[in-house]
């Protein structure tokens, strides 16, 4: 070997983080096998590479015996002496054996090495950069599609966008930029794998943090999200600071943050619920944008049965019990809901339209 390697490795070593040291263990154990196979040997050698020069010897390693059996692996103690007098038996002699064309064979051995190596320690950076990007937001551009993914170039490295994980209707082409929640990253023997999704209730959350300064503040927080992608979503706030309102944090002036994010998700229509420690008000927020006249909780069944306007029972459920779904997934309650005349034909209510109770939300279409 050159110095000119030498002097690659030292600026591998300060450009790409790879131990030197490392590179020139992996490149000595290399050559044990490139050398057993070239030259068809049984031999137990060491390979030394000189870390200042670059110069490589190849050392047969045999065992000192009184009666030698095999050449390969013994050797006498007379003959070893010749080596060194100082040898006893059951020592290990070492003897130099390096060929006089291992010169080649050693550097392409070491350029596979080394190449390999700078694979495997760009991986683990790319690896060590996304880890960390776990449940976060990424913005890629799409670069090709199969049957079962859209990939997308995320800079250093492609993602992995199931076509399950994309939204109904939503389709791309080469070339568009998007924004996508990564779900999963593991480090696998091709690399890292990045897997993405753009229906996971994650990206909703964060795309408000992202968008509400509030929240990115930590002054309000998002206590619950229930989404079905691509058409709605409900998201729950709450203020730590009584000064501020956390639903219209969200919604900003004019409506701007949140139509943004509605932008964003091809018009999914996003409602905006105030949270609220009493399950009641909970519950009653989380059904808008319908209106509630009384919510009664059963505790132990973790069941809340609300009680509607007559002309609301259609909203309040929502089409194909889309509204109803969601508010329970949102809050975690089962949640039964009847209208003013069903509720007086079951229970015996009686009709009191100034029961009904106040609700804070917001539905954005």
């Amino acid at each position: 070997m050159s110095m000119d390697f030498i002097e690659a490795m030292n600026e591998l070593e300060r450009e790409k983080g790879i131990s030197k040291d490392v590179l020139f263990e992996a490149i000595e154990a290399a050559l044990i096998s490139s050398y057993k196979r070239n030259f068809n040997t049984a031999q137990n050698v060491r390979v030394d590479m000189n870390r200042n020069t670059g110069v490589i010897r190849v050392y047969a390693r045999k065992l000192i015996v009184e009666e030698v059996l095999d050449s390969r692996t013994e050797i006498s103690l007379p003959a070893a002496r010749e080596i060194n007098p100082h040898f006893q038996l059951e020592d290990i002699a070492e003897i130099e054996v390096t060929p006089r064309d291992f010169g080649r064979i050693a550097a392409q051995t070491a350029k596979q090495v080394v190449t390999q190596r700078i694979r495997e320690a760009e991986r683990g950076l790319i690896y060590n950069a996304f880890v960390d990007k776990e449940e976060d937001i990424v913005t890629g551009v799409v670069q090709r599609q199969d049957l079962r993914n859209i990939y997308i170039d995320l800079g250093k490295i492609e993602a992995a966008l199931p076509l399950t994980e994309l939204m109904p209707n939503e389709k791309f082409v080469h070339g568009d930029r998007i924004k996508a929640y990564i779900t999963k990253v593991e480090n696998t023997t091709k690399g890292p794998q990045i897997i993405l999704s753009r229906t996971h209730p994650g990206l909703l959350k964060r795309l408000f943090e992202l968008e509400v300064p509030e929240i990115f503040d930590g002054v309000v927080e998002i206590r619950s999200v229930a989404r079905e992608a691509g058409f709605r979503s409900k998201i729950a706030v709450h203020s730590r600071n009584e000064e501020v309102d956390p639903v219209g944090s969200c919604v900003g002036p004019k409506g701007m943050r949140v139509q943004t994010i509605v932008g964003e998700l091809r018009g999914e229509k996003i409602d905006i619920v105030r949270y609220s420690d009493q399950v009641d008000e909970y519950v009653a927020n989380a059904l808008s944008p319908s209106k509630v006249l009384e919510v009664h909780v059963f505790e132990e069944e973790k069941m809340a049965r609300v009680i509607v306007p007559d002309y609301q029972l259609s909203l309040a459920i929502g089409i194909k019990g889309q509204n109803a779904r969601l508010a329970a997934k949102l809050t975690g309650w089962k949640i039964d809901i009847k209208s003013e005349s069903q509720a007086e034909q079951e229970f015996g209510r009686e009709k009191d339209s100034s029961s009904e109770m106040h609700q804070d939300s917001v539905s954005v279409d």
